[in-house]
């Protein structure tokens, strides 16, 4: 996500983004549901480091999606309308411009990629190393280089931006790839009521860092999410363009179908 002007300490061009120092955090919004600690607060304790294996990448399933095979961006548009205007080199789909959602929408999903940071940015709390994944465009889970590099708990690799922030922090050192395996389900409504709330589960570089957690509502910054009285049944997937140049590879989706439904 974004930081506010007012809370950069400075900042440098460095490529074609704009890094950014690290910041102090917040105390001036509102606290989260549940826990004594304000959206973005950097008093939050720090996830727990564990050293993982790496990416896991997976080949995409009989029944997947893909969504990006090294090859083109043409299942994307810019999200600002037309063409998607990352640059594919060697494999990978690089951020530049403009966010970029897919031409397919989604509910329940099961999501991979994998992203990677090259090894000579500069990275600084938010700055330098910052993506992110939207589910259904409205559901934030973060992609940042956390790997030696502390930022506000609920804005580092795999938070529910602003919500919730991962059990450990299992990212791969710069210029190493990461791999994201997302399941993820859309809040159930009666009338303008949330009766289930939107909920999900990421495995990061084969760990589990979010156990089936719940959204407290549509991603926010500096604000409490909370669900509108209306909301769409799909949506389409989101990356994030932070004015860095994060790469990603072998994206891959499976919508998820209904239990003992016939062929």
């Amino acid at each position: 996500m974004k930081q506010p002007l007012s809370l950069i300490v400075g900042s440098s061009i460095l490529g074609a983004g704009i890094l950014f120092s690290q910041i102090s955090g917040y105390k001036n919004t509102p606290i989260i549901p549940g826990t004594p600690y304000h959206v973005h607060d950097n008093e939050r304790p720090q996830p727990r480091v564990v050293q993982a294996s790496g990416a896991v990448e997976v080949k995409p399933p009989s029944d997947a999606l893909v969504l990006f095979d090294g090859k083109n961006v043409d299942a994307w548009t810019s999200a600002k309308g037309g063409q998607a205007p990352w640059e594919v080199r060697d494999g990978a789909m690089i951020a530049k411009e403009t966010d970029i959602r897919s031409k397919e929408e989604f509910g329940a999903l099961q999501l991979h990629f994998e992203w990677r940071l090259p090894a000579d940015r500069k990275v600084s709390g938010q700055g330098g190393g910052n993506s992110g994944v939207f589910l259904m465009g409205l559901y934030e889970i973060q992609i940042l280089q956390s790997h030696n590099n502390k930022t506000y708990p609920d804005g580092q690799a795999t938070a529910l931006y602003g919500q919730l922030s991962p059990l450990v922090n299992a990212t791969s050192p710069q210029g190493e790839w990461n791999s994201y395996g997302i399941t993820f389900t859309p809040p159930v409504y009666e009338g303008e009521k949330v009766v289930t709330p939107a909920k999900v589960t990421v495995i990061h570089n084969g760990v589990v860092v979010q156990n089936n957690e719940p959204f407290i509502g549509p991603t926010t910054h500096k604000k409490l999410a909370a669900y509108p009285p209306k909301h769409p049944t799909t949506g389409p997937l989101r990356l994030q363009f932070h004015g860095d140049p994060v790469e990603f590879r072998n994206i891959w989706v499976r919508p998820l179908g209904v239990r003992d439904e016939a062929e």
